[in-house]
């Protein structure tokens, strides 16, 4: 039906016929003379229709804002003095000599050049509608060739695109699974999943020694910006490898990717350990582009008179960090109580702070609610601090955890709101993970998976759990895990050894990974991989806000689609064939 695209057009096609197939973006009538503003995927190009060609004009003259158009018409270029050097098609336009409408449209419930005006619950009803604005295009489009960009470099280094089931058995992978009700099986359910895990290693065990998937995966857990129910993975697995084999391929595959794709050149990433940023930024994914630090004055904070410090200092589980802001004393008291307000979000039960408006006058030359209580260690924790004239202080006092959050969000937070940032880019990979952690009940839980190769043997991982660390590494970009990966468990014996670590019994282990079992005992390979976020990925390049920027229709963080009312009830003859009865109804909370 078409020719060409509207984004296509240029002076290189003048006095050429063209047809050209969209939507009426804008239409002006200028003294009996009417403009269309013609907009397709690629852009827009200006139409003109004259009275002259009477059936092509009463078309145009009853389009409105986002009718269907096919138009037909030769190329030429603008008048002097109407060319738009702003537009890509902005020195041509075309003169319409045959326009038809193939559709009509009701008013649209926003105007594309005006979506910011309306919140984003309308946006999401009308995604159909929002998804037209050249803005959400871009970033579809850069999506689209970010995949062929991933798909290309692993298959020219020998990994095949395997699909893996979508509907599977629930195995604990950190979060919730959602389930689905089996027909055929009564009582029974599937579950969708979390990611390919399993089914990926026993890839590696059928020999498919290079494994790839754009895979959907889901979670049912509490949402934020970046997190949605469903999301895609580039998921990669490798046999006969070891960390430094997939770290530096996929280090490669990221930095072509920038290279091709936004012509950046990332430089070699770093290598952190879990330990170092923990320490240093309070995160296992921090943003280098912020040059702030924590000190640790645990030492110092012992014997002071002040047990919001002496306290946490003392405690076994305890932090006591300090973060420099250089010229950081300019802030008001409003805006450190603003701060206060912040980090208390994270469990931060106040935030303390000393000026340092002029260091050679000694305890005169602070402004701090605290110093009076510092006297004898202030110039010690000065010189650590590395304070000079002009900074801020800001102090963490509480367990580590909490410290790490609290002061580890101030510093972001910190870094954008005084624009402290020294780079556009800072990838890094964090390594060295602790193998476990301890939940909310005091179990050991795995602070990956539970199918992590530990960096010790068995024997030594059964002594002395807490210590083990993992053989596991994240990829982080602008302070934010792209992707988390990990040289995986191939023998049974260590497999059981971290289940009893985990307090898995044999027999729950034989009824939830059975199958992975077997798999292990038929001649597992040594294999590891990476699983990339493709969503963060792309709002990252696109520099988008939420990752809901960057998907076609994505859900709210109630977990809804707006557009289709998703989720939504079904009958009471769909719920008997799957054996179920619902407690309540959802109209009128009555049990059934």
């Amino acid at each position: 039906m078409r020719s060409h695209y509207c984004g296509q057009l240029n002076e290189s096609l003048v006095d050429q016929e063209v047809t050209l197939c969209g939507w009426v973006h804008r239409r002006r009538d200028h003294g009996g003379v009417i403009f269309l503003d013609m907009r397709d995927r690629d852009g827009i190009a200006q139409v003109v229709v004259d009275p002259d060609t009477p059936d092509a004009f009463a078309n145009a003259d009853r389009a409105r804002s986002e009718y269907v158009l096919r138009i037909t018409g030769r190329i030429r270029m603008r008048p002097e003095g109407t060319q738009n050097a702003n537009m890509p098609t902005g020195l041509i336009e075309v003169l319409a000599t045959q326009v038809e409408v193939l559709n009509t449209a009701v008013t649209p419930p926003f105007q594309l050049d005006e979506h910011g005006k309306v919140g984003e619950d309308v946006r999401l009803k009308y995604r159909y509608i929002d998804l037209r604005r050249p803005e959400m295009i871009d970033r579809l489009r850069l999506r689209s060739r970010i995949t062929h960009s991933v798909r290309a470099y692993l298959e020219d280094n020998g990994f095949l695109d395997i699909e893996t089931p979508i509907l599977t058995r629930a195995t604990p992978e950190g979060a919730r699974d959602y389930l689905v009700p089996s027909r055929t099986h009564a009582g029974e359910f599937f579950a969708l999943p979390q990611s390919p895990q399993l089914f990926k290693q026993l890839l590696m065990v059928a020999g498919f020694d290079r494994y790839y998937q754009i895979a959907k995966c889901f979670r049912d857990e509490d949402l934020r910006a970046d997190r949605q129910p469903e999301f895609t993975q580039i998921d990669i697995e490798a046999s006969f490898v070891e960390e430094d084999d997939i770290m530096g391929m996929t280090e490669e595959m990221i930095r072509r990717l920038f290279a091709e794709v936004l012509d950046v050149s990332l430089p070699q990433f770093p290598r952190m350990t879990w330990h170092d940023a923990m320490r240093r930024y309070g995160s296992d994914k921090p943003d280098l582009r912020i040059p702030l630090e924590f000190v640790d004055v645990d030492d110092l904070m012992k014997d002071v008179d002040f047990k919001v410090f002496s306290g946490p200092a003392n405690a076994e589980d305890g932090r006591v960090a300090v973060l420099r802001v250089p010229g950081g004393a300019k802030l008001s008291r409003k805006e450190i109580d603003e701060y206060t307000k912040f980090v208390s979000i994270y469990g931060a039960r106040g935030l303390a702070w000393i000026k340092i408006n002029d260091r050679s006058k000694g305890i005169e030359g602070l402004q701090s609610p605290i110093v009076k209580f510092m006297e004898g260690v202030i110039e010690t924790l000065l010189d650590r601090a590395n304070a000079e004239d002009g900074d801020i202080l800001f102090f963490g006092a509480d367990r580590a955890k909490v410290v790490n959050e609290a002061l580890g969000a101030l510093r972001v937070k910190l870094g954008g709101d005084l624009d402290l940032y020294t780079k556009a880019w800072a990838p890094l990979w964090v390594v060295d993970f602790p193998m476990f952690e301890r939940d909310d009940s005091g179990r050991l839980a795995a602070l990956h998976h539970p199918f992590t190769a530990p960096a010790c043997d068995p024997e030594t991982l059964k002594q002395n759990p807490e210590s083990a660390l993992s053989r596991a590494y994240d990829m982080v970009l602008n302070g934010t895990e792209l992707g988390g990966g990990s040289i995986r468990i191939h023998d049974q014996g260590m497999q059981r050894q971290v289940f009893e670590a985990l307090g898995i019994s044999d027999e729950e282990a034989r009824e939830k990974f059975g199958f992975l079992l077997d798999g292990l005992a038929h001649g597992a390979p040594p294999h590891g991989g990476l699983a990339f976020g493709l969503d963060r990925l792309v709002m990252l390049m696109t520099g988008g806000r939420t990752i809901r920027d960057v998907i076609a229709f994505p859900k709210t963080q109630s977990a809804a689609c707006l557009m289709t009312e998703a989720p939504g009830t079904v009958s009471n003859e769909q719920l008997k064939e799957l054996h179920i009865r619902l407690r309540q109804k959802a109209s009128d909370n009555t049990t059934t």
